[in-house]
């Protein structure tokens, strides 16, 4: 590891956890959540993130068929309308720069939900980013991470 940013700063790490926090109160789906982490960090190409996220997903009981299928999900046939609206948008927002968030990727996932779950669905995508960001530019090393028992 380059540095421990949260030792350094330990400020910044309250801060991603308060969003973090807002996004597990806004009652977005947990499994879902799980799946839009593991999406950007793929796309990011965040080893750390990745090896934290495929972890706590079958600790939830995801299958690994999906997990093994996420960075496919369109040609795959495993993944709900919903599940399948919110991973276009975690790519759209994730790679933003590339072609925004299309009107019809909108529409697409307004289907599916609600606006208030839409800008929950944005703050989850925005954390996991800010956390791949964190992680890559830090040099954090993936291998460590437990996930916490189950209750």
């Amino acid at each position: 590891m380059r540095l421990n940013y949260m030792k350094v700063q330990p400020e910044s790490l309250q801060t991603l956890l308060k969003l973090e926090g807002y996004v597990k109160k806004s009652g977005l789906d947990h499994n879902l959540w799980e799946l839009i982490k593991i999406r950007a960090s793929q796309i990011n190409g965040c080893a750390y993130c990745l090896d934290m996220h495929t972890k706590d997903a079958r600790a939830m009981g995801e299958t690994e068929q999906r997990l093994y299928m996420l960075n496919a999900w369109r040609e795959a046939p495993f993944y709900t309308e919903a599940e399948r609206a919110a991973l276009a948008l975690t790519e759209a927002v994730t790679k933003i720069s590339d072609d925004g968030v299309p009107q019809e990727l909108y529409e697409q996932v307004r289907k599916h939900f609600d606006e208030g779950q839409f800008v929950d669905l944005l703050m989850a995508i925005n954390a996991i980013n800010c956390w791949n960001r964190m992680a890559i530019s830090t040099g954090m090393v993936p291998g460590e991470y437990q996930p916490a028992a189950r209750k």
